[in-house]
């Protein structure tokens, strides 16, 4: 489904990452860890089309589409959703409002009828429900007085509500307590864990990977994938720390 080879990307002229190469398929789930600095939140900037991220070589398929070649919005529309470390506040748009008219852009993109408000406010509710978050926290300004962990909650509502084909997970985990940690690890399988779907998981520690595990777990270093094996390379990351693994 994904397919990066070789990814050279700059951020303010500096080499961020640096020979990346990475392969998901569909169906599965992939756990990026790494040290601060090492390209991990680069990376998902990159495949999501932030700009000032300037790729300099390699490439990058999504479903056999060159995804460099798209823009941010087409990105989205062909099924990449990324969730961000830090969700934006937006005062002055409801989030209810932000969301049905995110979902209905996606489904003309794709030539698909526009959901009525009835059909929306059902699949809102169905989807924050998931989420353990209340619909009235939906009526209020994107992310406006939201806690991080609220945060977090919506922007996975968010996901269900867009239904995409891959996600790209930035430390979802960051600013959550242990209960919230378990909600949204629910939510990302409820959502994301079919044979069509497939989901690269960024995060700093193991403890998101006892809810959502991954198939496959990669350390990031230096601007490449120097190590990937299965859930027990998170644990063992955990205990002994990069550098006895890398």
């Amino acid at each position: 489904m994904l397919k990066i080879e070789n990814l050279h990307a700059n951020v303010g002229g500096t080499e961020i990452l640096k020979g990346l190469s990475l392969e998901v398929n569909a169906g599965e789930i992939h756990a990026i860890m790494g040290p601060n600095g090492a390209g991990k939140s680069t990376l998902s900037y990159v495949l999501g089309g932030r700009p000032g991220y300037e790729v300099t070589g390699g490439s990058v398929t999504f479903d056999g589409v060159n995804l460099l070649e798209l823009e941010p919005h087409e990105r989205a529309a062909a099924g990449l959703f990324l969730g961000f470390q830090y969700p934006v506040e937006i005062p002055g748009v409801s989030f209810v409002q932000f969301l049905r008219e995110a979902a209905n852009s996606q489904r003309k993109s794709r030539g698909e009828e526009p959901l009525t408000g009835g059909d929306f406010l059902k699949l809102a509710r169905e989807k924050a429900a998931l989420l353990k978050l209340d619909m009235d926290m939906l009526k209020r300004p994107v992310n406006v007085g939201f806690s991080g962990g609220e945060k977090k909650r919506a922007e996975m509502v968010q996901m269900g509500i867009l239904d995409p084909k891959f996600a790209v997970l930035d430390e979802t985990d960051s600013g959550l307590d242990i209960d919230a940690l378990r909600v949204v690890g629910d939510g990302i399988n409820a959502i994301m864990r079919a044979p069509g779907k497939a989901v690269l998981l960024i995060t700093h520690y193991q403890r998101l990977l006892d809810y959502v595990k991954p198939d496959y777990v990669h350390v990031l270093a230096g601007g490449r994938i120097v190590k990937t094996g299965g859930p027990e390379l998170a644990r063992a990351l955990e205990d002994e720390g990069y550098e006895a693994v890398t």
